[in-house]
């Protein structure tokens, strides 16, 4: 096993900049060698600020790079993320490649990951953050208490597909898996509505459980990251409570079933024998979930995200783990994602004005004068 921080490029500028800052968090495994770029002014002062090289192909890169943060659109957003990781594969350098792939693409890389002797991870992203973390964990002990007896999962397009991953994770695998097309709108309710609505509901079955899916079916072309309405919410219901994935960054919370015994008389009891589960909290917020301002997310969740997802990668780089087993769940989502997308149809295109967030103290009651 090599010891030595593997030397690392990074492809991408954008969103690369947190896989960077990952990067510099982590020395004792990654050391960062150059940047790779289209070369635009960004770029190029991105790199001298960073101290790296600046390289405009793959070609150029120097025989000594280790690894490689492809964090460049693929195909399927029409970008070359896909074949830029393919030409790092076949120089024997690992991939780590920011999510979405198409299945097919996806396929491809792998089989040309295990001919070269290369790791090849698609990262996800979301399953790391920390919250979304102790989601899973808590939906595994849910699995090993009893059922999973429904799944109520919503989300916005650009991150449906870490959306499906972190379902597929928290059901413990995806098949067998189908899906309805979309539920048609009610004439008479879209009639009075003020605005389209903005989700669109498929029925689906996902590892054998009832799921209902909501997608904000809805993108800006000139702004793809922003309008979503929210990232993820997620609730798993099963025999002895529901586990609630209130948003993407936090919080988790856990409601227990609420059953009350009876009475001789058939009326619910409160107090006695068998009511000590009462004393449970409604709600519970577990520990660790708490959210962080979206200013930190920014800048302190995200690459901390990035930190778990790299020392994952650089562990199967460490004992040059197969791709392919790995690699499998991963072309599960993929496919399962194309059949939603397919499913969903085509987007609609929305150019809204840029919104103002509304703080939580803007939801207080406003003082009122006089008397009450």
């Amino acid at each position: 096993m090599n010891a030595e921080p593997l030397r690392t490029v990074v492809c991408g500028t954008a969103f690369g900049r947190f896989h960077m800052a990952a990067l510099r968090l982590l020395p004792e495994d990654f050391t960062p060698v150059g940047v790779l770029a289209r070369g635009g002014d960004f770029s190029r002062t991105y790199a001298r600020e960073q101290g790296l090289p600046l390289y405009t192909s793959v070609e150029q890169l120097p025989a000594e790079v280790d690894a490689a943060c492809v964090v460049v659109g693929s195909a399927v957003s029409g970008g070359p993320g896909g074949e830029i990781a393919r030409d790092l594969l076949l120089r024997g350098v690992h991939v780590l490649q920011e999510h979405p792939v198409h299945h097919d693409e996806l396929s491809g890389l792998l089989r040309t990951a295990r001919a070269e002797s290369a790791v090849y991870h698609l990262n996800p992203f979301y399953r790391h953050v920390g919250s979304v973390a102790r989601f899973l964990e808590a939906a595994r002990e849910m699995r090993q208490r009893g059922r999973i007896l429904s799944v109520d999962a919503t989300s916005a397009l650009q991150v449906l597909y870490p959306l499906l991953d972190i379902l597929g994770r928290a059901l413990g695998g995806l098949r067998p898996w189908a899906l309805t097309d979309p539920l048609p709108p009610d004439p008479e309710a879209a009639g009075l509505a003020v605005m389209p609505q903005p989700y669109r509901v498929l029925q689906a079955t996902v590892a054998g459980v009832p799921v209902t899916l909501r997608v904000q079916n809805q993108i800006d072309p000139s702004d793809g990251d922003n309008h979503a309405l929210l990232w993820h919410r997620l609730s798993l219901a099963g025999e002895g409570g529901v586990l609630d994935l209130a948003d993407t960054h936090g919080p988790v919370l856990w409601h227990p079933r609420m059953h009350a015994p009876r009475d001789a008389h058939h009326r619910l009891r409160s107090t006695g024998p068998g009511t000590g589960h009462l004393d449970e909290p409604a709600v519970t917020v577990l520990e660790g979930t708490l959210p962080p301002s979206q200013r930190d997310v920014l800048t302190r969740v995200w690459p901390q995200t990035l930190v778990r997802a790299l020392r994952d990668f650089a562990h199967d780089v460490r004992t040059d783990a197969d791709p392919l087993p790995r690699g499998q769940f991963d072309l599960s989502v993929c496919r399962l994602w194309h059949e939603a997308t397919g499913r969903l149809g085509r987007p609609e295109i929305i150019r809204p004005a840029v919104p103002t967030p509304w703080r939580a103290a803007d939801l207080s009651p406003t003082p009122t004068t006089g008397a009450p």
